[in-house]
């Protein structure tokens, strides 16, 4: 028996690493998409998923695994943080993108995430148009130019193109510049919806020229298709999910409407791919690119693993104008999921959803709009009137106490007061002092929760707690404000280009923080997950899935479930 074991032992050291591990190991996938849904609540697919159909959302639920209790551990809930940390596996104190703006002390200037002058978008007339754009975080760019670099780490695509010597191909597609952009990271492809053209752009940061297959498709001109037509609802009346408590909170932007039907206007009209973005629109436009992309591209036709990233903004600009709970954001959702059903259609025809690793999540949550919440008893639901925050008494405090005068004051950029610290220092008065004196004036404002001194958070001074620990990953030193503010629980700062909006998002309270994960295909079996993951998992568990490196700063785990045969 002892010598058999003997021969066992040695029969198996014998054999190459790979055999002793081939039935607990995956081959990579030929191609991973992630599909980011913006502001998608972790709560509104199950809300909504009775009027799905069969292929769409419901294909990922039924087949995959499903995370349920999955939340960003950051403070500042916007675009570009959670796309950025999707794509890095990291919070914002590690990737540095801390907010879709910030000021820049070198510049002087509040500056929007991903501007950056020293590369053109290869369209002639893209761009901002700042008469008609309603992001007031676009508007703020001053140069039309757009790269990652202010991503100060690796993404998972910059891992793909790396592990395979440029051969695996990465792209990232979204309405939104920052969507794409943060995606495609530094070494992949980035390409976003432009509506001062109403094409897909790009800059010259990817691209010297465009691709003839992208030319084609802007060529189509398949915005125009949906000039003086209207969105009606495909859901019927007696088939939504709620009641519309939210009629009051609505927004009627250029003559869109604030109930159904919501008319798109003529092509002609300003601000009609605006409307398009508001709507399913958007998304469909979207979604028929990256199909065209997957065919032109050849994507998942080898062994070496590609990475596709599709970002569907639209559910984000609906629940903006007209609340999460309202029948618009119903039927939007269920328009994406019929066009998620064609677009997994389209990869199963041309890689096979068995070759194809699948993950879903969004980049923030969302708050129910004050008129909602109103009408349901929760009186505390409140806009935040922001330019009150700084006002004469604290200015005179301040000025007593330090002898400052008001320009000590430079902005805020939510969720940032910055104070002008060259300034403070001409004074021969301490940085700390100014900013923990501040921090509580503000934070007995009315309206305010609480507020933190960069001091504190720098010396891990902060009183332990989630609230303090979120903020505290959200900041990177030398573009995070002095100090930051954390709102009472659903009160909202309005800042749509002065836009009383329905709902917007960017606190650190649950429903902002709490989204979906759900990872499918590549013979993954369905599985509900109920224990505490964050979307800082996502990254590393794609990097273990494909044998690539993870990202250099991730602070997420590989998910078992996704990686276990």
């Amino acid at each position: 028996m002892k010598n058999t074991l003997l021969v066992a032992i040695s029969m198996l050291c014998s054999l190459p690493v790979t055999a002793l591990y081939a039935d607990n190991l995956k081959q990579p996938p030929k191609l991973i998409v992630q599909i980011t849904v913006d502001a998608l609540r972790g709560d509104l697919l199950n809300r909504y998923r009775h009027n799905f159909g069969p292929n769409g959302f419901n294909y990922l639920i039924n087949n995959g695994v499903y995370y349920k209790n999955a939340h960003y551990h950051h403070g500042n809930t916007e675009t570009i943080v959670g796309h950025a940390s999707l794509a890095t596996g990291a919070p914002p104190s590690v990737h540095g993108m801390v907010g879709n703006i910030w000021f820049d002390d070198s510049q002087s200037r509040i500056v929007y995430n991903i501007e950056d002058a020293n590369y053109n978008l290869l369209t002639q007339g893209a761009g901002v148009n700042k008469k008609t754009e309603i992001d007031s975080t676009q508007a703020a760019a001053k140069s039309q130019g757009r790269s990652p670099s202010n991503i100060r780490v690796s993404t998972f695509s910059d891992e793909v193109v790396m592990a395979s010597a440029g051969i695996g191909k990465a792209f990232a597609v979204s309405v939104k510049d920052r969507g794409a952009v943060a995606l495609a990271g530094h070494s992949g492809k980035a390409f976003w919806f432009d509506k001062a053209t109403g094409t897909f752009v790009t800059s010259d940061y990817y691209y010297e020229t465009y691709p003839n297959w992208v030319t084609a498709w802007n060529k189509q001109q398949l915005p125009a298709k949906y000039s003086g037509t209207v969105w009606q609802p495909s859901i019927k009346n007696d088939s939504f999910t709620l009641k519309d408590l939210q009629q009051k909170s609505k927004l009627d932007l250029a003559g869109f409407g604030s109930q159904f039907p919501h008319p798109y206007g003529k092509k002609e009209d300003k601000y009609f791919t605006t409307k398009l973005t508001l709507s399913p629109a958007g998304d469909e436009l979207t979604a028929d690119f990256a199909k065209t992309l997957l065919v032109k591209e050849d994507l998942g036709q080898d062994n070496i693993t590609d990475f596709l990233s599709v970002s569907f903004s639209s559910n984000d600009y609906v629940i903006h104008v007209f609340g999460p709970s309202s029948q618009e954001a119903e039927d939007n959702l269920v328009r994406l999921d019929s066009t998620l059903a064609e677009f997994f259609k389209q990869l199963d025809s041309q890689v096979g959803l068995e070759n194809t690793l699948i993950v879903l999540s969004a980049d923030h949550g969302a708050p129910e709009s004050a008129d909602y919440a109103h009408s349901l008893g929760i009186d505390h639901a409140s806009y935040f009137a922001i330019d009150t925050l700084i006002n004469d008494d604290i200015k005179a405090t301040v000025k007593k106490r330090f002898g400052l005068a008001d320009k000590v004051f430079r902005t805020y950029a939510h969720p940032y007061v910055y104070l002008d610290k060259d300034y403070i220092a001409s004074k021969n008065v301490k940085l700390a002092d100014v900013q923990t004196f501040v921090a509580e004036l503000i934070r007995k404002q009315q309206g305010v929760y609480a507020a933190y001194a960069e001091t504190d958070i720098l010396r891990n001074q902060v009183t332990p707690s989630r609230i303090a620990r979120l903020v505290s990953n959200n900041h990177f030193e030398g573009r995070s404000g002095d100090i930051y503010i954390v709102l009472n629980e659903r009160g909202y700062v309005n800042d749509f280009d002065g836009l009383t909006v329905s709902s917007t998002h960017g606190s650190v309270w649950q429903h902002d923080t709490h989204v979906p994960i759900i990872f499918a295909g590549y013979g993954i079996k369905q599985q509900a997950i109920y224990r505490a993951v964050t979307p800082y998992d996502i990254a590393p568990t794609l990097a273990l899935s494909a044998n690539t490196t993870i990202p250099s700063g991730a602070t997420g785990q590989g998910l078992v479930e996704v990686l276990q045969k």
